[in-house]
């Protein structure tokens, strides 16, 4: 490709880029969907604007490398160990089973062989990792039971990613003929490969780790960055020199410095080139689609995409069940990650490329994978818009009935209501915990707690927990819309019941303050300030200053709070207001230091 067109070819891919996901991402599609789209509109089988797809995708598969790379990074044996009965429960039978069945299916009705059903079976069974976990967490749901369950199996689905690429040479190699296929040979290549896989982990252990401690000793950030790509695309060019996939080869890399002290440097360093790479990956996924297949049989394509994700989505429906996850939490579960993945569009391009795989049927799977992602935000949103309105009117738990009568009411038992109430407990002091998460009730009922399921958003539960004669209502709510729904109810009904509340931020502040409410605590202010005398006691102040600082910092910062409460609706003279008291606390710190360095 010439230096001009390069730079033009890079030029229209970034402005489809920029063009493509916004729209989507604001239509709650997701920016993948924009990606693909975009590839499609400017692609061969488009307007035409790109012809070189499937150039562009050898490239733009580094995406998936680094994916595949940063994943390794995460799997330190402490995190696998937490996460093992889902990963290699739920994972392991979600991958085995949707692969027997989706693998028989298409043997079946399209009268393939056994081997190209076996890869075809493999390659539908896994589902996006970034489409899922993006999706999750831009609702919130990634700490949800369902959520957690979806990341294990999803991790579950990335390794099984490389022994499904180390195994395609091999299953090429049995499509040989027996007169072209030397037993010897296979071996050779087998020696081979794990005596690279053995140098890649000998060297990871006592080459990289030392050169990353000499590089870090320099200072040089551009140098540490480029030492990063280096073992990212080395260690991967060595798999495939030796027969085995890039991605093993990178995921190994990953895995050796899950445990270094350089993790999180490498994993900031990589994001970008993997964001990037991962858009033009989506983006040649588009362009490298075959238009005319949707188009001359786009009820047989969006038909099959539909049975992919009914054959998945039943397998995951009935893993979550058996996990005894609630019917919606299995059902949001089946709809996150019933769809194809990126790992199918490398895993078909590869099986394609060794002539496992017919490349008519590499064809036709390729833009069936596809369709099934573009549908998954819009089944989404039928399940959240149409049927889960139904749903959650038949399924509704009732809220537990209440029989006692306490002096303090907990509104809210995560994180910070079960430090309160074990507080409380300690020193004798009975309440009555409300929470409205069924997950986070059945989860402290394990350990014991003592804990009503119900939404203290509700009058007739405040009531019933005794609101009238109470003392105390602590708000350990973290979702602040919410918070302030209940601090207004009570406030309204029950003049005399203290409120103390907990705020995530200055606006939710400002919003409990609004309602005259005066025992509020910023949720990482205390803390943040624990830490910053830590830190200057560390740096060798005397632990008496410290005090005097940190309390004249919070003393001056409530101050501010309360000040700024007061200009909130004028925003001009807010930020003119903050901007002047930091300059004021510093004005006041530094005649502090003068004051001591005088005495």
């Amino acid at each position: 490709m010439e230096e001009k067109s390069l730079l033009v070819t890079a030029i229209i891919l970034l402005s489809t880029a920029v063009l493509c996901v916004p729209i989507f991402k604001k239509l709650g599609i997701g920016s993948i969907i924009g990606y693909v789209v975009g590839g499609i509109l400017i692609g061969p089988h488009g307007i035409r604007l790109v012809t070189g797809g499937t150039e562009i995708m050898h490239f733009a598969e580094f995406g998936v490398v680094l994916l595949l790379f940063l994943i390794g990074l995460e799997l330190r044996p402490q995190t696998l160990w937490v996460l093992r009965k889902p990963v290699f429960g739920m994972g392991l039978f979600q991958v085995a089973i949707s692969s027997l069945l989706l693998g028989g299916l298409i043997g079946y009705l399209f009268q393939l062989g056994f081997i190209s059903s076996i890869i075809l079976g493999l390659s539908l069974s896994l589902s996006s990792t970034a489409f899922a976990l993006q999706s999750l967490a831009e609702k919130n749901q990634l700490n949800t039971s369902y959520g957690r369950s979806a990341f294990a199996i999803l991790l579950f689905q990335d390794l099984a990613v490389i022994p499904v690429m180390a195994i395609l040479p091999m299953a090429a190699m049995s499509t040989i003929g027996a007169e072209n296929s030397h037993q010897g040979f296979n071996f050779y290549k087998l020696g081979t490969a794990a005596l690279a896989i053995f140098l890649v982990v000998l060297s990871g252990r006592f080459l990289m780790r030392p050169l990353f401690r000499m590089i870090a000793a320099t200072g040089n950030h551009e140098i540490f960055v480029a030492l990063s790509l280096v073992l990212v695309l080395g260690v991967s060019f060595a798999m495939e020199k030796v027969g085995l996939s890039m991605a093993l080869g990178s995921f190994l890399g990953g895995v050796l410095l899950a445990d270094s002290e350089y993790r999180h440097e490498l994993e900031a360093n990589l994001e970008p080139f993997k964001g990037l790479l991962l858009g033009l990956f989506f983006l040649a996924v588009g362009m490298s689609m075959n238009l005319e297949i949707l188009l001359n049989h786009p009820f047989l394509i969006f038909g099959l995409a539909i049975g992919l994700m009914s054959v998945k989505g039943i397998v995951l429906f009935v893993l979550g069940k058996i996990a005894k996850l609630t019917s919606d939490s299995a059902s949001n579960l089946a709809v996150s990650i019933s769809q194809g993945g990126e790992f199918a569009f490398v895993i078909l391009n590869v099986a394609a490329q060794l002539n496992v795989l017919a490349k008519e049927t590499t064809d036709y799977s390729i833009v069936i994978v596809t369709a099934s992602m573009i549908l998954t935000p819009f089944i989404g949103i039928l399940k959240e818009k149409v049927i889960d309105p139904y749903v959650h009117e038949e399924e509704e738990r009732p809220a537990d009935p209440i029989y006692e009568k306490n002096r303090v009411i907990i509104a809210g038992f995560g994180r910070v209501g079960q430090i309160i109430s074990r507080m409380l407990y300690l020193h004798k002091v009975k309440f009555t915990a409300l929470e409205h998460n069924a997950d986070q009730v059945n989860a402290a009922r394990k350990f014991g707690h003592k804990i009503y399921y119900g939404d203290a958003s509700r009058l007739d539960l405040l009531t019933a927990a005794g609101a009238a004669h109470a003392d105390i209502l602590v708000l350990a709510i973290q979702d602040a819309e919410l918070s302030v729904k209940i601090a207004s109810i009570a406030k309204e009904n029950f003049p005399n019941l203290k409120i103390i509340a907990r705020a995530r931020n200055r606006s939710h502040y400002f919003d409990l303050m609004e309602l005259g409410i005066e025992t509020i605590r910023r949720d990482t202010f205390a803390s943040s300030l624990e830490l910053a005398e830590e830190a200057l006691n560390d740096l060798g102040f005397l632990p008496s200053e410290v005090k005097y600082f940190i309390q004249k910092f919070r003393d001056y910062d409530e101050k501010m709070v309360k000040d700024q409460f007061k200009l909130r609706h004028n925003e001009k003279e807010l930020i003119a207001y903050s901007k002047n008291a930091v300059r004021q606390l510093e004005e006041a710190f530094a005649a502090d230091m003068l004051e001591k360095e005088a005495s």
